[in-house]
């Protein structure tokens, strides 16, 4: 519940702070920020969610060098779309993006939507997404809520309780409503992602140079690394999986995983459960005898809700003979499948193979 002794969020001039700042020591060069363009501006948002600014900004450039527009975006095949997100992960976010550039080019004629419900009922895109978009492409005066902010707003309120239930949102996202001024709201809401990104960190808070320091709740009760009070803790559950990578001279077998669960849509190497039925697999998926070579040291990747632990298992087929019967794979030259849309462990055991 909200401290019982900050009551109004209104009390301070707590925007006016945050523009001031952000004017004098906020961030101005990202490549997405000084447009008005929603479809930089929504694309940004999309791969900022969960991914570091600095990680983001090389696959921004290239994505919109190669589809400079929404439609270019909704044209190109999946596969594309995901080659070029690969190594970004949270793949959802790219599989949703392409989807929602398609809805844009058949329902909107290629004009990303001005009203924030619209941007909002697109796919994979929530409430702050859709706000933040509005903001920044249109100058609707909308409040945003991501990780960041809810950082800032708990902190300096004296907001107690976890973020992420459904009550104690609300009352956050009542409380970022009225805290948006009447204008200047693109430099407020670059304010506010900039200081929970640079200053009022998950880790050391930069109390010292913060704009909001004096009144801030958090710092005068010395409970900056209390809040936001932290979610109950899960242990994320283990899985086991054997990849079987099959080479014949210099190619490997990729095959396209579902378009569901993890990596959906990705090229990845086939999976087995037990290490002595390899040989068995590769026949029945490949059409060929293979001679398995050997266990390679085995990968292990979080994913948010489990750990997946991955045995490789390294294997040959000699010969170039076509397969049996056509199956949903294909031979590749390892430097081509490199550059193509598959996961980040399967890329660390084709840089092992180049």
């Amino acid at each position: 519940m909200l401290g019982a002794n900050l009551p109004d969020w209104t009390r301070v001039d707590f925007a006016g702070r945050v523009i001031a700042w952000q004017r004098q020591h906020g961030r101005h060069h990202l490549p997405w920020q000084k447009t008005r363009n929603p479809y930089w501006i929504w694309l940004s948002e999309i791969m900022l969610q969960q991914t570091q600014v600095a990680a983001v900004i090389p696959y921004f450039e290239r994505f919109v060098a190669r589809f400079p527009t929404v439609r270019d975006l909704a044209d190109a095949p999946e596969d594309d779309v995901l080659a070029l997100w690969s190594g970004l992960g949270y793949y959802a976010r790219a599989r949703n993006l392409h989807r929602a550039a398609r809805q844009i080019r058949d329902q909107y004629q290629g004009k990303f939507p001005r009203d924030a419900q619209a941007i909002g009922a697109l796919p994979g895109i929530g409430r702050s997404t859709a706000g933040a978009v509005a903001v920044f492409a249109y100058g609707a005066r909308m409040p945003i809520l991501d990780g960041n902010v809810k950082r800032v707003l708990t902190r300096f309120f004296g907001v107690e309780g976890f973020p992420g239930n459904r009550e104690i949102e609300a009352r956050l996202w009542a409380g970022a409503e009225s805290l948006l001024p009447g204008k200047h709201i693109e430099r407020y809401t670059q304010g506010l992602m900039d200081l929970g990104a640079t200053l009022c960190k998950r880790g050391k808070a930069l109390c010292d140079i913060c704009p909001l320091a004096e009144d801030c709740f958090a710092r005068r009760m010395e409970r900056v690394a209390d809040l936001p009070t932290p979610g109950p803790k899960k242990r994320r559950p283990e899985k086991f999986t054997v990849m079987l990578v099959v080479r014949r001279h210099d190619e490997v077998w990729l095959e396209k995983r579902p378009a569901n669960g993890i990596w959906g849509g990705l090229w990845g190497f086939p999976e087995i459960q037990n290490i002595e039925n390899a040989g068995h697999e590769i026949r029945r998926c490949l059409g060929h005898r293979a001679k398995v070579d050997k266990v390679l040291a085995p990968l292990r990747h979080g994913f948010t809700h489990f750990e997946l632990h991955i045995t490789p298992v390294l294997a040959s087929i000699p010969g170039r003979g076509a397969r049996k019967q056509p199956l949903s794979g294909f031979w590749v030259p390892v430097v081509e499948a490199l550059s193509g849309a598959i996961p980040a462990p399967v890329r660390t055991l084709l840089l092992a193979l180049s």
